[in-house]
């Protein structure tokens, strides 16, 4: 049976998955305002269009895709690059993103990483951010996308082979 959420469950949803919701924004604007910005008005799409929802339990996956839409739709109207401050150390909280810790790797390896990242069009950034970041399998991935898993993989392996030949310069 389909159950759909009211706006205090809806609201309540956001805020226990705000910190995922924002480094998923900020991965792509890498300014904190814009990432709120970005935040604030999916927030407001989502709530508007809740009853397009099927299930509640799908909500993280709805919102997520809603907020890399929009994410895009942002870089898309202001079509600027943006840069990691020279002593930023990276995008916020990464390291603890689905509560894993991994090894620390070195400032410069990040910094070389982020940039492979900056490189990648916003599409393929969406791919990295969701698979990589966010721990979707393609096919979750493919879902949230509407388009088919071997389009998914294509794409992701794509965007990865382009920052594999940044960082080694190849």
């Amino acid at each position: 049976m389909k159950r759909h959420l009211g706006k205090h469950e809806f609201a309540e949803k956001m805020m226990e998955n705000r910190k995922r919701f924002y480094c998923i924004a900020y991965s792509y604007v890498k300014n904190e305002q814009d990432a709120l910005d970005i935040i604030s008005e999916a927030t407001c799409k989502g709530l508007i269009h809740l009853k397009e929802l099927d299930e509640a339990e799908h909500l993280v996956t709805w919102m997520t895709r809603i907020i890399v839409n929009t994410s895009i739709d942002f870089i898309r109207k202001n079509s600027r690059l943006t840069a990691l401050p020279e002593d930023s150390g990276g995008y916020p909280e990464e390291r603890d993103w689905k509560g894993r810790q991994p090894e620390e790797p070195d400032r410069e390896t990040l910094f070389d990483l982020y940039n492979a990242m900056d490189l990648l069009d916003p599409e393929e950034r969406t791919y990295i951010v969701l698979r990589y970041f966010e721990s979707y399998n393609f096919r979750e991935i493919a879902e949230m996308l509407k388009i088919p898993e071997s389009t998914v993989k294509s794409r992701s392996y794509r965007a990865l082979g382009k920052m594999k030949q940044h960082m080694t310069g190849g």
